[in-house]
Formats: C-alpha cells, structure tokens, sequence
C-alpha cells in the first residue's frame, strides 16, 4: 500500500528508448506549447515558448522565452553543468539554490523551486518536472508545482527541436 504513496524512480524509465540525451535535445532552436493549470485541474493560462540551447563541453546554455495568453511574457537563461554520467545541475535568476537533473533511458527528472510573481507577490514554487522522449523530436513533459508539500498546480508541455 505504501509503494502507490511514493514518487517514480528516474531508473525505472532505464531501458526505455528512444533514449535522451540533455545536451543533444536541448542544443539549438526549441519551441514549447503548454497549460498551466491550478490544482483543481483548471487550465487558466496557455503559452508558447522559444528557446536555443548550446553546448560547450559539459556546459550548456538555455534562453527561454515564453509568450503567455494572457499577453504576458517571461524571459529565463538556465545555466546547467554535467556532473556525472546522468546527472547535470543548473541555476537561473529566479530559481533558488540549484536546481537538479537526472537522465535515464527516455526520461529526464528536473527538480527545481521558482520564484514565480503572481500579481504584487511572489511564491517559491517547488517544481517536479518529468520529461519523456516519445520520438526523436518531441518531449511530452508534466510539472508538478508545490507549496510547503501541498500540489498548488501542474504544467503540461509539449517541446519540440526545430
């Protein structure tokens, strides 16, 4: 009965293909579609987002840019360093501390928590991303977003390389 409780491990997805890579799905011209829901399920924005990732060695730069429905827009550069065989860290201007990724098989794991402005405040959200490569392509990626324990909303987003 505890085992429905726990979250997924990153090696459960170990021998699925096609497998992904970090630095080659996220090297060049990228373009995401996604929802953002609140955590009755409602979907109560929509964007798009441009990024270009590049690679030099085990660096590697993301600029995003996300154009929201609701006519605002939001600019964020991910800075991310490989620090073993499947494992990559990375930072940016609005997340706290160091964000965490682990790769196996088809799937990616990024745990981060961002500072997200809603309206004249802002909030530490905790993220749980899951990315899964379902064709060379295209990712299909779930984010689970978190205050204090609590799911507070979810991403859905579909990114593909250009």
């Amino acid at each position: 009965m505890l085992t429905g409780c726990s979250a997924p491990s990153i090696q459960n997805y170990a021998d699925q293909t096609p497998s992904v890579d970090v630095r080659d799905f996220f090297e060049g011209e990228i373009t995401a579609w996604g929802v953002v829901q609140n955590r009755s399920g409602e979907v109560i924005n929509r964007f798009r987002a441009d990024m270009h990732g590049s690679w030099d060695g085990d660096s590697g730069v993301l600029d995003e840019e996300f154009f929201y429905s609701n006519g605002d827009t939001q600019t964020r550069q991910w800075q991310f360093v490989k620090q073993g065989e499947n494992y990559y860290t990375g930072t940016a201007s609005d997340v706290i501390g160091e964000a965490t990724i682990d790769q196996a098989g088809n799937a990616i794991n990024l745990n981060y928590t961002l500072r997200v402005p809603v309206g004249d405040r802002t909030y530490d959200l905790n993220f749980d991303d899951w990315m899964w490569l379902v064709e060379d392509e295209t990712i299909i990626n779930r984010a689970t977003m978190k205050k204090f324990g609590f799911r507070v909303g979810e991403l859905i987003v579909v990114i593909q390389k250009q």
